[in-house]
C-alpha cells in the first residue's frame, strides 16, 4: 500500500515539477523581459530548487566516451556482454588507432568490478571505472531495478548473487585466461563467498581480490547501518520495509525493498548536511556560480537515483551479513545453481592475492570490518596480502573523488600489476598502511 501511495504522490507532483522547471527557465532566459527584474535571479533559483526536489530521478548513464592511456586518447564503447534477469555484465571496450597503444591495451590486466546492490545504480562507481580504464580491461556488474523484472523471471536470492559473480568470473577466465576482481562496499561479502566456493571445488580462482569498504565482519566498529540491523528483528524488516511493486511497472506484484525507502534512509543519516547542500545550491544559482551548481546537480542526479531490490535478496543479506554474521562464524551455506548446498570456507583460498581498503572516517562500513577478510583468508601467503587505511576518507572517498584518484587508485593499480602473470612480483606483505590525503 505504501508503494502505491508513493507512486500516486510522485505522479501528482510531476506536473508541478515540470511547471517549476519552466518557471525557472522563464525567469533566467535572457530573452524574457522578466529576467531583467530585480528578483529574477531569486525567483529562477527558487523554482530550480523546487524542480530538483520534486523531479523523478532516472537511472544515470556512465557516459565515459574517452580515456587517456599514457597520453593517447582512446575511444570507449560500452556494451552488455552477458544479460541476466537481474544483472548485466557491462564491458567498456577501448579503441585506438595507435599501434603501440593498441598493443599496450591488449596486454593490460582484466578486472571485474562488482558494484554494490544496495540502493544505488552501478554508475555510482563511474569515477572508479574511469580511473581503472587507463590501465585495465574493465567489466562491471550493472544490477537491474527489481521493479522492472517480471515475476516470470523468478525471485532473486543472495545465493543467486554469489552464483552470478562466479559465472562472470568464469566467463572472463575463459576469454582471457584469468582476471582480477574488485568489490566495493556490499559485494565484498558475496564476492569473498564466490571465490571461496571456487577454491573449495578446486576451480581456478581470480589472480587477485580487491575489497573496499565492505561489511566482512559487521561486528567491528558498528555504524548506524549495522545498529539498525541488530536492533530490529528479521520479522520487523519483513513486515515494515517490504512492499509489492505497483501495477504500472513490468515487475508488478514482485516483493521488493523499495528504492525510495533506501533513499530516505540515506538522507536521514545526515539530514543537516543535505539541507545545507541544497541551500548552498540556491545561493550558487543566485550568485551565478555555475561550476558549483553543476557539481551539485551531478552529485544529486546520482545520489537520488535509486533502485528496488528483490525482497528475498535484501532480507537474506540482513540476516546473513548483519544479524547472524554467517561468513565470519563459518556457518554460511550457499545453494549452487544445481541445488547443492556448499559451505563457504575463505581459508580454502590459496592462489588469489588479497588487498583490503578502508576509509578512516567511513560511517557505513566501520574500521576493521573489511580488514577482517585478512584473517579469514588464512590460506593466502602473507606476502600476497595487504591492507590499506585511507586517512581522512569517508565511505565514498575510497572509490570516488580526489582521494580515490590521487591516493587509492595507484595502490590498487600497483597491487593488480604485481599479481599479473609476466609482471615482476612486488612486495605486498600484509601490513596496515595509512595513505596521506592532502
Amino acid at each position: 500500500m505504501l508503494y502505491t501511495l508513493y507512486e500516486t504522490q510522485r505522479t501528482l507532483m510531476e506536473p508541478f515539477a515540470d511547471l517549476a522547471q519552466a518557471a525557472a527557465k522563464f525567469y533566467s532566459n535572457p530573452l524574457s523581459p522578466f529576467s531583467e527584474t530585480q528578483l529574477a535571479h531569486r525567483m529562477s533559483a527558487g523554482y530550480e530548487l523546487m524542480f530538483r526536489l520534486g523531479k523523478d530521478y532516472e537511472k544515470p548513464q556512465f557516459g565515459i566516451r574517452t580515456v587517456d592511456v599514457d597520453g593517447v586518447s582512446c575511444a570507449i564503447h560500452e556494451r552488455v556482454e552477458i544479460d541476466k534477469p537481474f544483472c548485466e555484465l557491462r564491458r567498456f571496450k577501448r579503441f585506438s588507432d595507435d599501434p603501440d597503444t593498441l598493443l599496450k591495451l591488449k596486454e593490460q590486466p582484466v578486472v571485474l568490478v562488482v558494484a554494490p546492490l544496495s540502493g544505488h545504480y552501478a554508475t555510482l562507481l563511474r569515477d572508479t571505472v574511469r580511473s581503472m580504464l587507463a590501465d585495465h580491461k574493465v567489466y562491471i556488474t550493472d544490477w537491474k531495478n527489481a521493479r522492472l523484472v517480471p515475476l516470470s523471471e523468478g525471485d532473486f536470492h543472495l545465493d543467486d548473487y554469489v552464483n552470478y559473480v562466479q559465472e562472470f568470473i568464469r566467463h572472463l577466465q575463459q576469454k582471457y585466461g584469468n582476471c582480477h576482481v574488485m568489490s566495493v562496499c556490499q559485494p565484498t561479502v558475496p564476492v569473498l563467498a564466490a571465490v571461496s566456493l571456487m577454491a573449495s571445488r578446486g576451480e581456478t580462482t581470480p589472480l587477485s581480490m580487491t575489497m573496499m569498504g565492505g561489511p566482512i565482519d559487521a561486528r567491528r566498529s558498528p555504524t548506524a547501518v549495522n545498529n539498525l540491523a541488530t536492533q530490529r528483528s528479521f520479522k520487523w524488516f519483513e513486515t515494515n520495509v517490504i512492499y509489492r511493486v505497483p501495477s504500472n511497472f513490468p515487475g508488478a506484484g514482485r516483493r521488493v525493498y523499495p528504492g525510495f525507502m533506501q533513499h530516505m534512509g540515506f538522507v536521514a543519516m545526515n539530514p543537516d548536511r543535505h539541507a545545507t547542500s541544497h541551500y548552498d545550491y540556491f545561493k550558487n544559482l543566485i550568485q551565478g556560480d555555475d561550476a558549483s551548481a553543476e557539481a551539485h546537480r551531478k552529485f544529486y542526479d546520482e545520489y537520488n537515483a535509486v533502485l528496488d531490490m528483490d525482497a528475498n535478496y535484501y532480507l537474506e543479506t540482513i540476516k546473513t551479513v548483519f544479524q547472524d554474521y554467517s561468513l565470519v562464524n563459518g556457518t554460511w551455506d550457499v545453494r549452487s545453481p544445481d541445488g547443492k548446498l556448499e559451505r563457504v570456507r575463505p581459508q580454502d583460498i590459496t592462489d588469489t592475492a588479497l588487498l583490503t581498503i578502508e576509509g578512516e572516517l567511513d560511517d557505513i562500513s566501520g574500521s576493521g570490518q573489511t580488514e577482517a577478510a585478512q584473517g579469514l583468508c588464512s590460506g593466502i601467503a602473507p606476502e600476497r596480502r595487504m591492507h590499506c587505511e585511507v586517512k581522512g576518507a569517508g565511505h565514498y572517498g575510497i572509490f570516488s573523488g580526489r582521494r580515490w584518484r590521487k591516493h587509492v587508485y595507484a595502490k590498487v593499480r600497483d597491487f593488480i600489476r604485481a599479481n599479473q602473470p609476466g609482471q615482476p612480483a612486488g612486495a605486498v606483505r600484509v601490513r596496515r598502511v595509512r595513505t596521506a590525503a592532502a
